[in-house]
């Protein structure tokens, strides 16, 4: 881990810089790890260089399936940043591409609703690509479900 990386917020993971909320401290913690490398270069040495591979992530989730905001922070290599990726969703309005709606909490629960307008347009587009919600919940949550980690491999 290069000696500059280790003070701050900024950590590295194998070849991906990731933005985390641990103190220097905790940083340590995480000397030595490695993230599975996306499909996609994730080598741009940007700001929000986090939030611009969860997007790559989710636009690679299949339509009729649902994902994770845990599933995605596992893949990153960065597995309690669950929330982190859920920052990234609610910033995505502005992004090409990705599709937000697929993206729901480790229950199937619709959680980011209320992050779009109208807050039933999640749901619409869900139900337009087969799948069945009922009560803010993915039915068939098992098999709709898409894991990055077991099929991005």
């Amino acid at each position: 881990m290069p000696a500059n990386l280790a003070q701050g917020y900024l950590f590295w993971i194998g070849n991906i810089y990731s933005i985390s909320f641990f103190s220097s401290k905790k940083v340590a913690y995480f000397e030595g790890m490695t993230a599975r490398k996306l499909p996609v270069s994730t080598q741009k040495k940007e700001k929000n260089n986090f939030f611009a591979d969860v997007y790559e992530v989710v636009r690679l989730v299949p339509k009729g399936r649902v994902t994770s905001y845990g599933a995605i922070a596992n893949y990153l290599g960065t597995k309690m940043s669950a929330r982190m990726v859920g920052w990234a969703m609610n910033a995505a309005h502005t992004e090409k591409g990705v599709a937000a709606h697929r993206v729901v909490n480790r229950h199937g629960l619709l959680t980011g609703k209320h992050h779009f307008s109208p807050p039933s347009a999640m749901q619409k587009s869900l139900e337009k690509e087969g799948v069945k919600v009922v009560k803010d919940q993915v039915q068939d949550f098992d098999k709709k479900f898409w894991d990055p980690a077991k099929e991005l491999l």
